[in-house]
């Protein structure tokens, strides 16, 4: 079992960041919600956390981070589990540390856009999301 955590890191407009995997690893080239592998002894809100400082240069508080959606999936001889949490607050401006680029879109913009298959169904969660949120209706936190 691999263990995989990223962030839906929501700004004030409603978009969310999605960076693009560099050249030379796997699925390079296609577009992902920054995050990573869980180390040893590590918490999923920990490892997002230290992944979220590693890849974009932010700090996040583990309690700004809430459980969104998440996927799972074969991944070759292993099967990755996903863990998607939302975040609206950080500190500090997110720069491509390791990515070959970063941008921020709505939910809406995301579909199409060349992603690893674990995280397309994230798509729909957050536009649902974002549509409640639009009619006035408060999902679960």
């Amino acid at each position: 079992m691999l263990m995989v955590v990223a962030a839906a890191l929501q700004d004030g407009d409603g978009r969310i960041l999605v960076q693009q995997r560099p050249e030379g690893t796997q699925m390079a080239g296609l577009w992902e919600f920054p995050g990573g592998k869980l180390e040893a002894g590590e918490t999923p809100e920990a490892a997002l956390v230290r992944e979220l400082d590693e890849e974009l240069g932010i700090k996040v508080d583990v309690a700004d981070l809430t459980p969104c959606h998440f996927a799972s999936a074969p991944l070759g001889e292993r099967h990755l589990l996903l863990l998607l949490y939302r975040c609206t607050r950080w500190t500090g401006t997110p720069v491509a540390h390791h990515a070959r680029a970063i941008q921020w879109l709505r939910p809406h913009e995301m579909e199409g856009l060349p992603m690893p298959p674990a995280d397309l169904p994230f798509i729909d969660a957050l536009r649902l999301y974002s549509e409640a949120r639009a009619g006035g209706v408060q999902p679960i936190k």
